[in-house]
């Protein structure tokens, strides 16, 4: 028995041992390392997977050759696995589990734990100094908040230690915010420490997001003041009132809901997947938060969900009792329930969500391909890919097409662009050798031919995907010479022009389909440089040609006129037309007195 059928056997009796139980599983590699961790409501159906015959992606094909043990452990319910699953994660960081990233460090608020609280602004917590509120991934909202604070409230700003014995003993004095109308010095007792408290607790109701609550209380504080016919202390509280309905009225999103609401959504490619996170607290969107972890195996959006749903939870501390998510999710939480709303409030939640998500992964997206340039020409290619459905990246494209004026020096072109880049060392010019007249069609089957079976012999690389700088037609000649004649299989697309000669459409496959292609993405801006490089190209070409085969009809014709002497000439007066404009004297300083009287005589006969 070989080292690797001793491996397989130790491990199915591990397996056949295996509880049925919900429970989580780690694998472990020769050296003792936790390589993957995972759960399972049923231990034993779930490992053996792993060890079946079924056919098995390349990435799991790995994980299971390089396992060595395997070690479990049986948990009451399937939440209890989902939240050892994600301590075990994070415990142990293993290679092949999604990766579980922390975003930056977003600020909070933290109450301090002080005879005479203050409201500052932190990124960093230690849980010692006092209660924090956040965190706030919105700078914006944040601030809006603390304006209202400060609007409605005067706590002290300043950043002294105040106690009570050093307040007993008349240690404090007062500083320049009292002076300057922020602060009522509460430290030297101009304000009673049970109205400063009061405020205190107040503030705190509207970081939690109790806004409503704090507008109804300061509406009954203000009728009851009117009552007893205390009008100044009601206008000021009024102004509060105002200020605090203000506030509640833009936070408030679109739900009138006093429920507390967690809301998920999650967007995910073949390597990572963003999460979005929001909290909803009696209708004002207190959080968002989106995460992004990294795939290390073929996750589902059903896996990651689920693992994000328990560690943002746990993270930023909420304990909400209904769930919004965009599917149904193969677990239940304890205290809480999954919703996946199809109408209503917690829809437009959703929706609101799920846009968020949407625009984080754009945004980084477009951050990594500022960073990574040749990543967002794969990206690119890959969008490609899909919409031709090919079979791979078209990582080289060539491009073909011809030029003539009716049928005269008649050439084609064929422009490569690898990865999306230019490969100008790679583009091709050919004269037309085998074609009389004006035959686009032949032109190219020509060029096709000539192109691919020397590509052929020699060996060099073929393309990924062709294209024609025409429509239906010439992508049925280059496909003859493909297809029937060099029998290679290589994807054919054609760039077709409107009525202006400008980019209209990408067709593909036989009989040719329009490929459907926004007209403003980066896809379709890429296929136009494409098609603009190989008209150019061929045109350019063309038009050597043609200036060559005119100078050549006439300068040659003179009998006693070389080539160096013809290359004098076109250096000295640049053109054909000033040659034949030059005076005898301006010749010969050239060419000499008798070279220059056979060119005059030439020229007028």
């Amino acid at each position: 028995m070989t080292k690797e059928e001793e491996r397989l056997q130790r491990l199915k009796v591990i397996v056949n041992s295996l509880s049925e139980e919900p429970g989580c599983y780690q694998y472990l590699d020769k050296d003792g390392k936790v390589i993957y961790v995972g759960k399972a409501k049923n231990l034993k159906r779930r490992v053996s997977s792993y060890f079946n015959n079924s056919p098995k992606n390349r990435k799991t094909q790995i994980l299971v050759s390089k396992i060595q043990d395997i070690k479990y452990v049986v948990v009451p319910t399937d939440e209890d696995a989902l939240i050892q699953e994600n301590n075990l994660i994070k415990e142990h960081q293993p290679f092949y589990n999604i990766l579980l990233k922390d975003g930056k460090t977003y600020p909070s608020v933290c109450i301090t734990n002080e005879y005479l609280p203050r409201v500052i602004k932190t990124r960093n917590i230690d849980k010692k100094l006092g209660n924090y509120y956040g965190p706030f991934s919105h700078a914006g909202t944040l601030n809006a908040m603390m304006e209202l604070i400060g609007k409605l409230y005067h706590v002290r700003l300043c950043h002294t230690t105040i106690s009570q014995e050093k307040m007993e003993q008349g240690k404090v004095k007062k500083c320049l915010y009292y002076d300057i109308g922020k602060c009522k010095a509460p430290c030297i007792g101009l304000q009673p420490r049970e109205e400063y408290v009061q405020q205190i607790d107040e503030i705190k109701e509207i970081l939690s997001g109790n806004t409503r609550q704090l507008c109804q209380k300061l509406l009954n504080e203000m009728e009851a003041l009117a009552e007893q016919e205390r009008f100044m202390e009601a206008e000021r509280v009024k102004q509060k009132y105002l200020l605090a309905k203000d506030f509640d009225s833009k936070s408030r999103v679109i739900t009138s809901t006093n429920q507390n609401i967690d809301v998920f959504s999650i967007e995910d490619d073949e390597n990572k997947a963003f999460v979005n996170y929001m909290h909803v607290v009696n209708g004002c969107i207190t959080r968002v938060f989106t995460n992004e972890y990294k795939k290390r195996m073929d996750e589902t959006a059903e896996d990651i969900l689920s693992l994000a749903i328990v560690d943002m939870r746990e993270k930023y501390g909420v304990e909400s009792k209904e769930i919004v998510v965009p599917f149904e999710l193969d677990f239940t939480l304890k205290d809480a329930s999954f919703i996946v709303p199809k109408a209503g409030d917690k829809k437009k939640l959703l929706l609101l969500s799920e846009s968020n998500v949407r625009q984080y992964r754009l945004d980084a997206l477009k951050q990594a391909q500022r960073l990574n340039p040749d990543q967002r020409n794969v990206n690119i290619l890959k969008e490609l890919q899909r919409k031709l459905k090919l079979e791979k990246i078209p990582m080289r494209i060539e491009c073909f097409d011809n030029s003539n004026i009716m049928g005269q020096d008649e050439v084609a072109g064929c422009v490569v662009f690898i990865g999306g880049r230019k490969s100008k060392n790679d583009y091709r010019k050919y004269n037309i050798k085998s074609v009389i007249g004006p035959d686009d069609y032949a032109s190219m089957s020509e060029v096709v031919y000539r192109k691919y079976s020397r590509a052929i012999a020699e060996e060099t690389p073929l393309p990924d995907l062709i294209i024609t700088d025409g429509g239906k037609g010439q992508m049925e000649v280059v496909r003859k010479v493909i297809e029937d004649q060099l029998h290679l299989t290589i994807p054919i697309a054609g760039l077709a022009k409107d009525s202006h000669h400008r980019t209209n459409e990408l067709l593909f496959g036989f009989p040719a389909q329009v490929v459907g292609i926004e007209m403003d993405s980066p896809l379709f801006k890429l296929l136009t440089q494409i098609q603009d490089e190989v008209h150019r190209f061929a045109i350019s070409f063309h038009k050597q040609k043609r200036a060559k085969h005119t100078t050549e009809s006439e300068l040659d014709a003179i009998k006693g006129i070389g080539r160096a002497t013809k290359t004098l000439l076109l250096k000295k007066f640049k053109s054909l037309k000033r040659i034949k404009e030059a005076d005898f004297e301006s010749l010969a300083e050239v060419v000499g007195k008798s070279k220059a009287e056979l060119i005059i005589q030439a020229f007028k006969e």
